[in-house]
């Protein structure tokens, strides 16, 4: 996977769909019949990533379906949608019914409204007849990622837990007399030495980050009393709508209270911090226009001291092209959690990414066949990291170097946890908290893990509530605006919208789940 992740997370979602209650019967649909029977369908899979096309993606893809023809009897024919498209793109595809077979969805993205409108096979029962994949998914991961009971795809993970955090220079950091950071305080004191000193741009957020910032769960990214308290939990109808803090005594009390952010200890304090910022050039004044990967460019030219990460052990890919413009760099990650790693912050462990089967696919079996085979380490390095020896070349049992500029979205068709490799220049901070986030006992289950709510009852007005989230949340978000002028106009825009209808669905709907746990 390339090292941006962030496009994969920050992306606005479509505005809700249809019940999810009415989608619970959902099965396998197309052809997805016993494994072992004859396979119906083309011999050619059709699969939906996002993302530009790797450099040197045919001689790999001609080494991947010259083995899956053997193998299988089939071959693969991806299709790459740009990020900026990928969202409203695959929607389009789902809508249209075109018979593509698997494509990367999320609850950030489509994946809501596409298991109402049942465009997505329950994978659930099906799983278990493919072996291979089978045994690189974790019980716990499996059933934190079933919505009502039913899998709406393959969870996409490499660590068991998922908490994001900061990549910063550790060369300025050490050449400012700072040393290891650990703490809030000591990161934001970072920031500000750097924009005095270096005159560099001290944070890099881009315009797929606003609802990230402040407002999410279990840390809001640049929200301090997250990070010394990391037990939120955090809910919305539909990505890019109102965020809802909810009880964490929901489970004793049998009330989940659901509050507005604003309402939630720290948030405007936060909302303050974060203005400060951006009127302290802290944080780029682009961040509403800019895209991941121009900050990814930024960062890796020198231009940027900090950017967004993920405990998925990918951030240290930045290093090799950010010392070509600086040949002394460093990198260092920061997850400044109070108590460190003995914080045990909340985790709902759904994954961030799934691969999903399209009713409508050619079909369904051969999906599960690919997902199965690619569960096989042998094909899945092959995907993941290209042709050994051409792209990549092994650094021991666990870690790869990348030789060439190859860069597959694992993410979107083949992660596996027991299955992924380190790259070998990790730094020792990410391996540390790579290796940390690979425990689930690491973490406290949120007390709504498994929580999905249903945007159906309140679909229109959560669809106005969401445009309004996007004209004064955004700019909110990241600091453009002053934070009361900004809050009261966002206040009365959600409010006219159906706040209050929103909030009370909410707290129904949580509720029941509490009561059913």
């Amino acid at each position: 996977m390339p090292a941006n992740q962030l496009s994969r997370r920050g992306f606005l979602s479509a505005t809700g769909g249809l019940s999810l209650a009415a989608a619970l019967g959902l099965s396998g649909c197309g052809d997805s019949s016993q494994s072992g029977s004859k396979p119906s369908g083309g011999d050619t899979l059709a699969l939906l990533l996002p993302g530009d096309v790797p450099k040197g993606w045919e001689t790999v893809l001609a080494e991947v379906n010259k083995k899956l023809k053997t193998d299988l009897g089939f071959t693969i024919t991806p299709q790459f949608i740009a990020w900026s498209n990928y969202q409203q793109q695959a929607l389009l595809k789902f809508t249209a019914g075109e018979n593509f077979d698997t494509a990367l969805q999320a609850r950030w993205l489509n994946m809501v409204q596409l298991v109402g409108s049942k465009s997505l096979v329950a994978v659930d029962e099906l799983i278990g007849k493919y072996p291979n994949l089978s045994k690189t998914l974790a019980p716990q991961l499996i059933e934190q990622n079933k919505w009502s009971g039913k899998l709406y795809g393959i969870p996409q993970v490499n660590s068991a837990a998922r908490l994001h955090h900061f990549t910063i220079r550790q060369d300025l950091a050490e050449k400012l007399g700072l040393g290891d950071i650990t703490t809030f305080d000591q990161l934001e004191k970072y920031w500000y030495d750097v924009k005095q000193k270096e005159k560099i741009t001290p944070v890099g957020v881009n315009s797929n980050m606003p609802d990230l910032l402040v407002a999410f769960a279990p840390v809001g990214w640049l929200n301090q009393h997250d990070w010394e308290n990391p037990h939120v939990s955090v809910q919305f109808f539909s990505g890019g709508s109102f965020p809802f803090y909810l009880a964490q005594d929901g489970k004793t009390t049998g009330s989940s209270n659901p509050i507005p952010f604003w309402e939630a200890p720290g948030v405007i304090d936060a909302l303050r911090t974060v203005r400060k910022y951006y009127q302290d050039g802290i944080i780029n004044k682009d961040a509403l226009n800019v895209d991941s990967n121009a900050i990814k460019t930024q960062f890796e030219s020198g231009r940027i001291a900090t950017r967004w990460a993920m405990t998925d052990g990918l951030s240290s890919q930045s290093l090799a092209p950010l010392r070509k413009a600086v040949p002394s760099a460093q990198l260092a990650n920061v997850v400044p959690l109070g108590g460190g790693k003995n914080a045990k912050p909340n985790q709902t462990f759904q994954a961030d990414n799934f691969v999903v089967l399209n009713t409508k696919g050619r079909s369904n079996e051969r999906a599960l066949q690919l997902e199965d085979w690619v569960s096989i380490k042998e094909n899945h390095d092959l995907i993941s990291y290209g042709v050994e020896g051409k792209d990549w070349k092994a650094v021991g049992t666990d870690r790869f170097e990348q030789v060439s500029a190859y860069s597959f979205p694992g993410f979107a068709l083949c992660w596996r946890q027991s299955l992924e490799k380190k790259i070998k220049d990790i730094t020792p901070t990410e391996n540390e908290w790579f290796d940390w986030a690979q425990d689930y006992d690491n973490f406290t289950v949120d007390p709504y893990a498994s929580f999905v709510p249903d945007v159906t009852p309140v679909k229109r007005e959560d669809s106005q509530i969401t445009a309004a989230m996007t004209q004064y949340g955004n700019p909110l978000w990241i600091g453009a605006v002053d934070v009361d002028k900004g809050l009261d106009q966002l206040k009365k825009a959600v409010e006219k919208a159906g706040l209050s209808k929103l909030q009370a669905e909410m707290a129904k709907q949580a509720d029941a789940y509490l009561k059913g746990q």
